[in-house]
């Protein structure tokens, strides 16, 4: 009777573990989604409890609705804008499928937003390889180039502002003229600069530096192409956040200004939160501050409700692109 039972423990165990190993198993491929889940919903939790959703979106009720449909239809032409580089990057993969490229760029965008610590960017070189052929080494280092890229003109935007508060207006201004040019510089250099960092650099860093190479665009017109869609692209969209910022009270003007800009940086950086929640309004309220909005609190109140409900701009205007790609793409096919 005691070896039946025994048995009979057996199986059950037997039965019991590929049940198991399967529940972990999903645990482990779905933790990202489930830590980005709970962040945003303790995120949402936490601003009922402090402000009230009611509170939060009535600024936007004050706005009224004609502001915020143009507000996320330029949010939105940017994501067409940002696709076109990459179309631009790889013509002859991409040539004739934008409506595919456009799904593959704003499923990445939305991944990116949401996933923590830049984690989504490993999605682009996979949605290329997949749907153009294009190898993982090179859409790696096209990205890597295009999110210097990125920085650089975001870092550029920040230097206007600091460049208008300088006490000496002619210095501030040639620096920031010599700073916006370092990568037409670069690039026109860039031969003779990427043998001296082989040399100069241990041998940790060279392969940071070949990254560099690969990514790089063929020829000084691609580069010319690539370097001002980008400068266009940041343009309008820190300007269309300053502008809703703006319109939701917040003042001055550099102010809102440097409101977009630290939204903007804190998600380009790596540290930055599932779905940005907490990290790009945290930006947009120490980027404020930082350009001169006032410390007094009702201002700082207005400000963190103001900065909530421009993260907010950004999560529809990323959902309302991924949705236009996924329905350009089913119309294609």
């Amino acid at each position: 009777m005691s070896g039946v039972c025994l048995r009979s423990r057996w199986v059950l165990y037997y039965m019991k573990t590929p049940m198991v190993a399967s529940r972990q198993s999903w645990f482990i491929r779905n933790r990202m989604t489930l830590l980005t889940l709970a962040v945003v919903l303790a995120y949402a939790a936490f601003i009922e409890w402090f402000w009230g959703w009611s509170s939060i979106l009535a600024q936007w009720g004050k706005v009224g609705a004609l502001p915020i449909l143009l507000a996320l239809a330029l949010l939105t032409g940017t994501y067409f804008l940002r696709t076109w580089r990459i179309y631009d990057y790889f013509p002859k993969e991409t040539g004739g499928r934008f409506p595919a490229l456009f799904r593959v760029t704003q499923v990445h965008n939305l991944l990116n937003i949401m996933m923590p610590f830049r984690t989504g960017e490993t999605s682009f070189p996979v949605l290329m390889r997949s749907e153009f052929g294009i190898p993982l080494a090179r859409s790696t280092s096209a990205l890597f180039v295009m999110r210097l890229l990125d920085l650089h003109a975001l870092l550029a935007a920040a230097g206007i502002g600091l460049a208008l508060a300088s006490p000496h207006p002619a210095l501030a201004w040639v620096s920031w003229l010599a700073f916006l040019l370092l990568p037409v510089i670069g690039f026109a250099l860039r031969r003779p600069l990427i043998r001296f960092a082989a040399k100069a650099l241990p041998k940790k860093a060279q392969g940071l530096v070949h990254e560099i190479e690969r990514g790089l665009p063929a020829n000084a017109g691609a580069f010319a192409r690539a370097w001002l869609t980008t400068m266009v692209n940041w343009l309008v969209k820190v300007a269309v956040l300053a502008w809703a910022l703006g319109l939701m009270n917040v003042t001055p003007l550099s102010a809102s200004f440097g409101g977009a800009l630290g939204g903007e940086l804190s998600s380009v950086l790596p540290v930055h939160a599932p779905g940005g929640v907490g990290t790009y309004p945290a930006g947009i309220t120490a980027g404020a501050v930082a350009f001169g909005a006032s410390g007094a609190k009702t201002a700082l109140d207005n400000l963190a409700q103001a900065s909530i409900n421009a993260h907010l701009l950004i999560v529809v205007s990323a959902l309302t692109g991924t949705a236009l790609g996924l329905l350009a793409s089913r119309k294609r096919a």
